[in-house]
Order: structure tokens, then C-alpha cells, then sequence
């Protein structure tokens, strides 16, 4: 999945854009609010993280915008203001969660996967389409007869962009963005090199090739 970071301190926005990518997101950052509103008028992200104290136009402005336009993208407030008042702004502006700085990350990547969820509609953390199961907090998947199998960071992240959307076909370039941030070089045949060794781990079938337009899990029963 692919994550906004909108946060304007280099300590903090380097630290929690390293422990991004360990998780398997494929992160961007920017550090003020104008070069947010042009990264989401150019780039689809599936979560938002926005820092309230930022140059030029404040967060709660960058919220206000991204809302105006109709993005509903999933935004998490992540910030050291802990008053009420703004907590209200935060929240009735948009915001789907508010968290207050200084946080562990593991607490933010719950309140992520939680977002996540909500958004989608799904009540369980585990991804499944009645074939393969995927636990995000855990990176475990499973398909029926066989034990839980560990996957890597980019190997999670590319069935994660399928299991979100079984029955949907997603191009190589769909998979690519959720597998890689700005300045990461992207490795030739990665998408059929990882597909490759997901089959191996969970079954050949599980993922499926539709020829000249991309991949896809089926919807299951």
C-alpha cells in the first residue's frame, strides 16, 4: 500500500518513513502542505499521514482541501497539539483518526490497519477470499491444509494490493506503485519474480495471470 507522509520535522519524518517501509508500505514524504495537495492531485494513496504544524499552509488547511476536492482517502492527524479544541477540528474536518506525538509506531500502524479496514468495509483484520488468507499485522498468509507461511516485505505488499480487491485486475504498474515509493529503483520483472514466489509458498493457481492486462486473485466463495 502506498502512504503519504505529510510531515514538515526531519528527525520525525525520517524516522517514521524508515519504519513505513519495514512494515511493506511504499512511502512518500513531503514536508509541507502545498507539495501534499500536489502529490495527491498526481498520485493515488491509499492512507494519509499529516502533521498539523506545517510551513506555509497548516494541516487543518490541507485537510479542508482534500476534502473540498472529494478525496475520501483514509488521514490519520499525527501531531503534538493535544488541546480538545483541535482534536474537534481535526476529527469533524475529516479526519478519520487523530494521534498524539510522541507515539510508538506499532500503535500507529494498528490505528493504520484499523483505518484501513474501516474505510474498506471489512470488519476482520485478516484479508481472505475464502482461498488465501492474509493477516497484515503479522505478514502471515495461509491458504487452506497448509501452515501459515512468513512473506517478505514486498512480497506482502504486492498480495496485499490484490487480496484488497479480489476480482479486480491490477496492471503491472498498479502493483509497481504499491510496491515502491519515490527514488526506489524498480527492479526489472519484479511483479513476476515476487508473483513468482508467492505461488510457490501458497499454491500455483492462487494468483492469476490475465494475459496483456495484470494479475488478480479471485473473489473466492
Amino acid at each position: 500500500m502506498r502512504v503519504l507522509l505529510i510531515e514538515d520535522d526531519p528527525m520525525i519524518g525520517n524516522a517514521i518513513q524508515a519504519a513505513l517501509k519495514d512494515a511493506s508500505y511504499a512511502a512518500d514524504w513531503v514536508k509541507n502542505g502545498q507539495s501534499a495537495l500536489n502529490s495527491l492531485d498526481c498520485q493515488g494513496y491509499d492512507i494519509v499521514l499529516l502533521d498539523l504544524g506545517l510551513p506555509g499552509k497548516d494541516g487543518l488547511t490541507v485537510l479542508s482541501s482534500i476534502r473540498a476536492k472529494g478525496n475520501l482517502v483514509p488521514l490519520l492527524i499525527i501531531t503534538a497539539r493535544d488541546g480538545v479544541d483541535d482534536r474537534i477540528r481535526g476529527l469533524d474536518g475529516g479526519a478519520d483518526d487523530y494521534v498524539l506525538k510522541p507515539f510508538d509506531m506499532a500503535e500507529l500502524l494498528a490505528r493504520m490497519r484499523a483505518v484501513i479496514r474501516r474505510k474498506g468495509g471489512v470488519a476482520t483484520p485478516v484479508l481472505t477470499n475464502g482461498i488465501v488468507s492474509l493477516d497484515p499485522a503479522t505478514r502471515e498468509a495461509q491458504v487452506p491444509l497448509q501452515d501459515a507461511v512468513q512473506l517478505s516485505n514486498r512480497e506482502f505488499a504486492l498480495l496485499q494490493a490484490l487480496m484488497v480487491r479480489p476480482g479486480a485486475i491490477l496492471s503491472r504498474s498498479e502493483l509497481e506503485e504499491r510496491i515502491y515509493g519515490w527514488g526506489e529503483e524498480v527492479e526489472s520483472n519484479a511483479v513476476e519474480f515476487l508473483i513468482h514466489a508467492l505461488r510457490k509458498k501458497l499454491g500455483s493457481d492462487m494468483i492469476k495471470n490475465v494475459r496483456g492486462v495484470g494479475w488478480m486473485v479471485s473473489k473466492g466463495v
